[in-house]
């Protein structure tokens, strides 16, 4: 159920929330599952998401490859900083569904707040340079190999010496629960960590833990919405289950956003992952409080 989450900009939230729920459903519904078990649809997926950009006229660059017999792209645009350009922010997250399901928190509701995130810079001058990339294969049987999406990336971005200063990973951040013992962790966490399944996390390795801590002061600064924070050990499992890892095995700092997955969505990974089961109010509670947190770290010194 949907509910006004504090921290949010009253008037602009549910319109906000609208445009997130679209590109939930026509991911998830229009489009269903895409994946390369499903390869029309997921160059369906990539279409959307590069007229999505288009209409914001963002020049979208394609980093296209070959795998099993399909054409498979990377995403990107990019907000140009004024002052150093050189310095990179890094916001993606994967367009890819697991097998056998619609995909609609994992990870449609990564891509929707990316891509509203995206448009909201369209109207704010950075003094470093933010990039957006939609990320391609993901989802196992791909996870952690060279083919994943974002290890083409990443791996592109090092060969070419790009200084992304912090990969940021949006990676299934749309269900929330009040509801006490909703949220789950591995062995000891639940000692230091909230019961109920009503806060975004921000997770990394040990490495970026500084990154990390400085993201969640901006976010802090212009969102009420709840948080936690956990950087830790990247066996701990889900710690390391998304695009950000690929980040990690280059040497860059990153970090994950995410409603835990598997701790606390009862859909995770199944074919009952569908639209309907998200929380549009808190995703878009969350969404502005990313851009908020995206742009102070943007123009900061």
């Amino acid at each position: 159920m949907s509910r006004t989450m504090p921290g949010s900009d009253d008037a602009r939230t549910p319109r906000l929330a609208e445009r997130l729920e679209k590109h939930v459903r026509v991911l998830s519904e229009t489009i269903g599952e895409r994946n390369l078990y499903c390869p029309t649809a997921l160059a369906d997926a990539a279409d959307y998401i590069e007229q999505q950009w288009q209409v914001m006229e963002y020049e979208v660059v394609r980093q296209t490859y070959e795998l099993q017999d399909c054409r498979c792209s990377n995403l990107e645009v990019t907000r140009p900083g004024r002052h150093r350009p050189e310095e990179i922010l890094l916001i993606g997250a994967h367009y890819d569904s697991v097998f056998g399901s619609p995909g609609a928190n994992d990870n449609g509701s990564g891509v929707a707040a990316l891509l509203e995130m995206a448009r909201h810079l369209t109207n704010v001058e950075v003094d470093r340079t933010v990039r957006f990339v939609a990320f391609v294969n993901e989802e196992p049987p791909f996870y952690l190999s060279g083919e994943m999406g974002s290890m083409k990336y990443a791996r592109a971005a090092r060969d070419r010496g790009d200084d992304i200063r912090l990969m940021v990973s949006l990676e299934t951040i749309g269900y929330y629960s009040e509801r006490p013992g909703s949220q789950q962790y591995p062995p000891l966490f639940r000692y230091f960590y909230p019961d109920k399944g009503n806060f975004i996390a921000f997770v990394s390795n040990l490495r970026s833990r500084g990154m990390l801590r400085r993201f969640g002061e901006v976010f802090r600064e212009h969102s009420q919405f709840p948080v936690e924070q956990l950087a830790t050990f990247s066996f701990i499992p889900g710690v390391a289950w998304s695009d950000h890892s690929s980040f990690w095995r280059c040497g860059y700092r990153a970090l994950m956003v995410t409603d835990t997955a598997f701790y606390r969505y009862p859909h995770y990974h199944a074919a009952t992952d569908r639209a309907d089961e998200l929380d549009y109010a808190a995703l878009a509670a969350v969404t502005e409080g990313l851009e908020q947190a995206v742009i102070s770290l943007a123009v900061s010194p």
